[in-house]
């Protein structure tokens, strides 16, 4: 296994065989293990080398959790009667950005289902105002799949960054996640768009959702190689209670992590966010994160009854340490483990390179 990861360090691309070969002897492997212990050791190396002890933060302003999708996995599904809909208007957005410009953030983030009210026009006003007011600060969307021309729009009114998770790699996974109307193919394809139009994009997968296997795990890696996206975001998949999937099991931490790992390795310039969900499902979970080789935390920017509201899965943080006004409680997390909070944009130092697809 070691020479593995020595491949992958050295920035050489693994097999499908090697990846399920890797991610298996992993997936029984302890955290302490010493296999473990090197993967861990190589990642913070390749983290240090691009992006020193920096940790980026990004201020989560989520807009709306009404979506017009359906996936089974998801707290605002469509179909989710006893959801509480919300939709935040532009001057609430504004308000937030705001607040987080006065905390230090430097990068936004709108997020939200896939609610027809905010069109392109409506986007593009909200992104030319906020640009305007915060020149020093790049602005991330994550609102789901749209057509090439409304990717373009958006990025040419001053978006620099889309986040947009595939979730599996492959087809018969992805369509026991999602009815038969969402296609995996439509989702690549968005993600080469956003590429295309210039975004630096994001993309990622759960970790332990229903029906994964470690052939899917290894297929997810293939593609994000292919793609090579300037941020990867994962996390475990955690069941909410008004889904299909309410009775499934969580995915594991220690697999996230590793994973994690293994990304910062194949992908040494990408971001990659030690997520909500990993502080969800462990004290530590952010700590260990970055640990592992992530330099991304998304502290929530949105107001408090948004945020209570935004229930993508059971339990979902919101407070303390993952709470924007709490940055000093998070700044004192991270300094614990060595590692220090900076005021910037935090852009990714890849070259945003078009793939051939």
């Amino acid at each position: 296994m070691y020479s593995l990861i020595e491949k992958l360090r050295d920035t050489q691309e693994l097999t499908k065989k090697e990846w399920i070969m890797l991610i298996e002897h992993l997936s029984s492997a302890e955290d302490n293990s010493s296999v473990a212990e090197y993967l861990f050791a190589q990642a913070r190396t390749v983290r240090r080398a691009q992006y020193g002890k920096k940790v980026f933060i990004r201020g989560l302003i989520e807009i709306s959790n009404i979506c017009k999708n359906d996936c089974y996995y998801c707290g605002i599904r469509a179909s989710n009667k006893n959801a509480k809909r919300y939709r935040l208007m532009p001057d609430e957005i504004f308000k937030c950005a705001e607040e987080g410009h006065k905390l230090g953030f430097r990068t936004f983030v709108l997020q939200g289902g896939e609610d027809s009210y905010f069109s392109d026009d409506v986007l593009t006003n909200i992104i030319s105002t906020l640009k305007a007011r915060y020149e020093d600060s790049a602005l991330t969307l994550s609102l789901g799949e749209r057509s090439q021309e409304s990717y373009q729009q958006l990025r040419n009114a001053g978006a620099d960054r889309y986040l947009l998770r595939h979730e599996t790699a492959n087809d018969s996974h992805y369509s026991l996640l999602h009815p038969n109307t969402m296609k995996l193919e439509t989702r690549k394809q968005c993600l080469f768009n956003l590429k295309k139009a210039g975004f630096q994009t994001g993309s990622g997968f759960m970790v332990g959702s229903p029906y994964q296997t470690t052939e899917n795990l290894a297929e997810d890696m293939l593609f994000l190689k292919e793609l090579n996206p300037e941020m990867v975001g994962i996390g475990p998949f955690i069941p909410h209670c008004d889904t299909p999937f309410a009775s499934y099991l969580s995915g594991s931490v220690k697999m996230t992590v590793f994973l994690i790992a293994l990304i910062r390795l194949m992908l040494p310039k990408s971001l990659i966010p030690a997520t909500t969900a990993l502080g969800t499902l462990h004290d530590f979970g952010r700590e260990k994160g970055i640990l592992a080789g992530a330099n991304v935390i998304m502290p929530n920017l949105s107001p408090e009854s948004a945020r209570e509201k935004y229930t993508l899965y059971n339990n979902k943080l919101h407070s303390g340490a993952e709470a924007a006004e709490h940055l000093e409680m998070l700044k004192e997390r991270m300094n614990k483990i060595g590692y220090q909070i900076t005021i910037e944009r935090g852009d990714c130092l890849c070259t945003n390179t078009t793939p051939n697809h």
